[in-house]
């Protein structure tokens, strides 16, 4: 395979400002309304560069499509996966799993968001 496997990921949601407040402050990042391509989508995008290495990918509000059930788990990437987990309580979130060592393959969190949705937490320190 001549590249990453994921290109893309969409994290659905029913409260799209809970929702993307919640992902400002646990990853310490600004979130961009996405020009959707269909009317009845609204999304918001986190931060991305087409040069640079890894997926990236947007919050989705669509009737029809409930949040939660955890069909799909997204980790996003940080130096020191304790410190944003530190943040998911007070940004209304909850810790599935604290930091734990996955060995080789560094370290991993698993919190759970103001939606409903589980998602992961990675770093090699």
């Amino acid at each position: 395979m001549e590249f990453n496997p994921v290109v893309w990921f969409e994290i659905y949601v029913q409260d799209m400002d809970r929702a993307t407040k919640f992902y400002e402050t646990v990853l310490d990042v600004k979130l961009e309304r996405l020009n959707s391509p269909a009317p009845d989508i609204e999304m918001m995008a986190f931060p991305m560069g087409m040069e640079r290495a890894g997926a990236s990918g947007a919050l989705a509000k669509m009737d029809g499509f409930p949040s939660g059930g955890n069909s799909t788990l997204v980790y996003f990437t940080c130096k020191d996966c304790a410190t944003e987990a530190s943040r998911v309580k007070s940004a209304g979130g909850s810790i599935q799993t604290q930091k734990t060592s996955i060995g080789e393959y560094g370290f991993l969190a698993l919190a759970v968001d103001t939606e409903g949705n589980m998602f992961g937490l990675h770093s090699m320190a």
